[in-house]
């Protein structure tokens, strides 16, 4: 709560504004209320009318100000609120950046984009549902119970002490009722979401086992454990609206008894009673809201405890605080001594050694978990070496920022992510400026263009959601054209024909060779056809350099390689 107060800090001016007309609206409605008790009791004892004039007048303006002075309160408080939740966003958005990829696998795609949205949208609510009505009650408050006390002193502590009562009471009655309920929701809001986005991807999968019914059940137990949570911390807002019903009510019945006696003992004015007696029920009125927002209150602090956990988690790399500039445009790319770990775990690198002269190319072979990909992911500095450097131009690239980086060395995955857009857009995330001849020269070398010129609105065709209206290699040539669309200097290319057929990954594979000659490649892979084409092939087991040569010396030495190709 402190934290997202001081991100407020910068439109405080804009809160001050909404709590002070808030105050006006709630001094409106409660002036309202006495002024109408005033006017009905002078009334009744028949006075010239020109004694109700002003108090008629009053009335009228109160009943009008009420209104305005609300509506400007909302504005006010949600314009600022809105400009904290914004860079409360930001915040967000720049932090996944910084963490992505490497910090992200910890997190479910459906709890991410809860804490994202959802979570970050209780910033709003902190503010507007609980900030707000919390200052306007307890300023408003003040002023009527002192209002109060001026008419009579033992009526206004009365009030005072009633308030008080609510003011605390709310938040403990909250707060015992529904504190394991409040603390539950956002994480369940998180879980259902998560489990919604697995059902939604894996559903064909789950279909065709025959598990969707057991996942659905799963699903169902989340949503009910959720309603209840729900329902629990509503049990606490009930409880709490029935404190401030009984503190009203309490508050009416002893200012009319303690009014009644003023009134006999002289010491109040008859048509004053009426002020005392219904000038609490105004003011109850305006503190009405206090249980919600003690409830949202609750479940907010638990949101926004998961953004600002988001929000905390350690660099995966860190950004040198002076970057150095890029050296020239000769890349040469060494690694000497490299251990690495992801965020979460031991090394899965240990002391491995690799050079890259500028056009040299690079095959980085063996089997699944020996640290294949955690090697591409230093090298393009999504992670930092727990031992050893890896240098660009005789640079550490730790000197260098991570985005001046990834300008040189670029990175092709097998999930490449493909956007529900176009082909030519898809293409254009590469480079925004790349001309139409640029970008079919780009499907040309990924041997994709007499496809597309076969379609019928060509590069304006919709590629659907993560490519869902191509086949796997279709989809893999167009992640191949965007990275060469870019011309990165080296090229990293992780597992880029996984998951394909035989056939269809042969003929990529020799198209990615044959695509990047010339240019500095790293290709790593579990596949051996096609090495006979690169400089070196570099061979890990347990994250460790077993082996290393060309393809014939190693097919003839007796080894890892050799037994990998039989």
């Amino acid at each position: 709560m402190l934290r997202l107060l001081t991100l407020a800090a910068p439109v405080a001016p804009r809160l001050a504004l909404a709590v002070l007309f808030g105050v006006l609206a709630a001094g409106s409605a409660i002036g309202l209320t006495a002024t109408s008790a005033w006017l009905i009791s002078r009334a009744a004892q028949h006075p010239p009318v020109l004694y109700l004039t002003v108090a008629i007048v009053a009335v009228r303006t109160f009943g009008i100000a009420r209104g305005v002075f609300r509506y400007l309160e909302r504005l006010a408080g949600h314009d600022a609120a809105f400009h904290v939740l914004t860079r409360l966003r930001v915040r967000a958005y720049q932090r996944l950046e910084r963490l992505a990829p490497a910090s992200l696998p910890v997190l479910r795609t459906g709890d991410l984009v809860s804490r994202f949205v959802a979570d970050v949208d209780s910033a709003l609510d902190v503010l507007v549902r609980v900030v707000l009505p919390y200052l306007v009650a307890a300023l408003i408050g003040a002023v009527a119970a002192g209002f109060v006390a001026t008419l009579l002193p033992s009526a206004g502590v009365v009030l005072a002490a009633g308030l008080v009562v609510v003011a605390a009471g709310v938040p403990l009655i909250q707060h015992a009722a529904a504190r394991r309920a409040d603390r539950r929701t956002a994480p369940l809001r998180g879980e259902l979401s998560a489990a919604t986005v697995d059902l939604l991807h894996g559903l064909p999968d789950l279909v065709a086992y025959g598990a969707a019914r057991r996942r659905l059940a799963a699903l169902a137990d989340t949503d009910s454990r959720l309603r209840s949570a729900t329902a629990r911390s509503a049990a606490g807002v009930g409880l709490g609206t029935g404190l401030v019903a009984l503190a009203a009510g309490a508050c009416v019945w002893a200012g009319l008894a303690l009014g009644a006696h003023a009134v006999q003992q002289g010491a109040l004015n008859g048509v004053l009673l009426a002020v005392v007696v219904l000038t609490p029920i105004a003011v109850f009125d305006t503190v009405s809201g206090l249980p919600a927002a003690a409830a949202q209150l609750a479940t907010a602090r638990a949101a926004l405890a998961r953004v600002f956990g988001l929000l905390d988690q350690p660099d995966p790399v860190v950004e040198p605080v002076a970057p150095a500039p890029l050296p020239g445009r000769e890349y040469r790319l060494e690694v000497s001594g490299l251990s690495a770990r992801w965020p979460t775990g031991p090394d899965v690198l240990h002391d491995v050694d690799l050079v890259l002269a500028p056009g040299r190319r690079v095959a980085v072979v063996g089997p699944s978990g020996s640290g294949k990909s955690t090697l591409a992911a230093v090298l393009v500095r999504f992670l930092d070496p727990t031992a050893g450097k890896v240098s660009l131009g005789g640079v550490d690239t730790r000197d260098l920022a991570g985005d001046d980086v990834r300008t040189v060395v670029g990175l092709l995955t097998d999930d490449a992510r493909l956007f529900d857009t176009t082909i030519a857009e898809n293409l254009r995330i590469a480079d925004r400026d790349a001309d139409e001849a640029r970008r079919r020269a780009a499907l040309a070398d990924a041997r994709l263009l007499d496809w597309v010129d076969s379609l019928p609105q060509g590069l304006d065709t919709m590629v659907g959601e993560q490519g869902s209206r191509l086949s796997g290699g279709q989809r893999r040539r167009l992640a191949l054209a965007r990275v060469l669309l870019a011309d990165f200097p080296i090229l990293i290319m992780d597992e880029p024909t996984e998951h394909l057929d035989e056939a269809t990954a042969d003929a990529l594979t020799a198209d990615l060779l044959a695509a990047t000659r010339g240019r500095t490649t790293v290709l790593i892979t579990h596949r051996l056809t096609g090495l006979t084409e690169v400089d070196e092939i570099v061979v890990i087991d347990a994250g460790r350099i077993v082996q290393r040569g060309n393809h014939d010396d190693l097919v003839a030495a007796d080894g890892p390689y050799r037994r990998m190709c039989r």
